[in-house]
């Protein structure tokens, strides 16, 4: 909130303890840009793909999701539900 815009390459991948819609759940109160908000299960499938737009209250998962990746909006179109990711740490 109240950040910069995300780069191009950049994002936010934001983990929770298990597979929930609720709690995989985002709000854009006080944000200034909208994001691309990707859910993914613990089996790393996507399972939604949304452009959060700010201001808004609630983004829920269609389905139950482990993680969510906050991107640059124009990723969205990178990702597709039922792709597989994978994360790599440096």
């Amino acid at each position: 909130m109240l950040q910069r815009p995300i780069p191009l390459d950049g994002g936010a991948l934001l983990a929770e303890n298990k597979n929930t819609r609720m709690n995989a759940s985002i709000h854009m109160l006080f944000m200034r840009f909208d994001i691309a908000a990707i859910w993914i299960n613990s089996d790393k499938m996507v399972v939604d793909v949304q452009i959060a737009r700010r201001w808004r209250l609630a983004y829920l998962p269609a389905k139950p999701a482990r993680y969510i990746l906050e991107a640059h909006v124009a990723q969205a179109e990178n990702f597709k539900i039922g792709d597989r990711v994978s994360f790599h740490y440096d």
